[in-house]
């Protein structure tokens, strides 16, 4: 008699339950391994796993906010590096004649009191600030990463000195702070508002990177390359920091339009750029004293400053999305 396949389904109580069992564990035995049990559709492709890095790219493509500030910003660079693109005009020329004069064909933005395109001058105000953000979060970033990961790491007197640097540099007002370092150290490029910025930016990245290296120093793999004889180089580069640089990549995203909002209130309160760099904050505070005679002239460079700085609070909002294990 040919024997046939119970189904778990059958399989019951009793004695005939128990043969079915038994049926069921032969024919299971008598199978190739790996091969699909009976009435078993084809097997599906084993998927390779994802690292954290492909899995939060993963789901950034996916995330309309990030396309739409991706594509923002890399537009920004873009007129940053090369504002001819979309502006053929030069930002410095003037004509009295048409000073504060409103939208014209060939000049959609109309002219500033002196008579300068404005449209021309935002274009090339995106240079000072996206220059400013992108070096400050940059400086800021690999100071307060440096520090803060040597002192999480090594411990000791070391993570009690820099806890006390960070909370003196926490107690100075930025904007107060920015007008005495900037009335001392003066400058016509964006250097030494680039300098300031990295001054006081530093104490927040150093915290952050302090408790991701504090927390991943404890992981098991790390206790494993220290007991196969890793030296504290190895394990800083190797272990600790490619699982660490997650959370100070988020928080330096967000900062970094916080900083171009930073340069734009010291431009505008006199004490960041100077003429004749252009810049959206000189422009703003140039055009707040005619805001109702010739509102185009503050509202346009406002406006883009506005979409600059959102658009780098969105992607960081994204990234901190897709790379924050909890938020999943």
């Amino acid at each position: 008699m040919p024997e046939r396949y119970v189904p778990k389904e059958a399989i019951g109580h009793g004695d005939g339950g128990s043969a079915a069992l038994a049926i069921g564990e032969a024919e299971s035995l008598e199978r190739r391994p790996g091969a699909a049990p009976p009435g078993a559709g084809p097997p599906g492709p084993l998927g390779k796993p994802r690292s954290l890095w492909s899995d939060a790219w993963h789901d950034l493509r996916r995330n309309p906010v990030f396309v739409l500030s991706a594509l923002v910003i890399v537009f920004l660079v873009v007129i940053a590096i090369w504002p001819q693109l979309i502006a053929t005009g030069n930002p410095y020329r003037a004509d009295l004649a048409k000073a504060q004069q409103g939208s014209q064909p060939g000049h959609p933005f109309g002219f500033d009191t002196q008579g300068r395109d404005v449209y021309t001058r935002v274009v090339y105000g995106a240079r000072a600030s996206i220059t400013v953000g992108v070096c400050a979060t940059a400086g800021a970033a690999l100071l307060g990463s440096l520090l803060g990961g040597l002192a999480g790491f090594f411990g000791s007197w070391s993570d009690t000195l820099l806890s006390r640097l960070a909370d003196i540099f926490f107690g100075i007002p930025v904007l107060l702070g920015g007008l005495v370092f900037l009335s001392v150290v003066t400058g016509t490029t964006v250097w030494p508002v680039v300098g300031f910025i990295v001054l006081l930016g530093w104490p927040q990245i150093s915290r952050i990177a302090r408790g991701s290296v504090v927390t991943a120093k404890q992981n098991d793999y790390v206790q494993a390359a220290r007991a196969l004889g890793a030296g504290n180089g190895r394990m800083l580069l190797r272990h600790i920091a490619p699982n660490a640089v997650a959370p100070v990549i988020v928080v330096a995203t967000i900062a970094l339009g916080t900083y171009i909002a930073l340069e734009a209130t010291l431009s505008y309160l006199g004490a960041g750029l100077k003429p004749p760099t252009v810049s959206w904050g000189i422009d703003i505070s140039t055009a707040s004293t005619y805001i109702r005679s010739a509102p185009h002239m503050l509202l346009w460079p406002a406006g883009a400053l506005s979409i600059t700085v959102l658009a780098f609070i969105m992607l960081g909002d994204a990234v901190r999305d897709a790379l924050d294990p909890k938020l999943r």
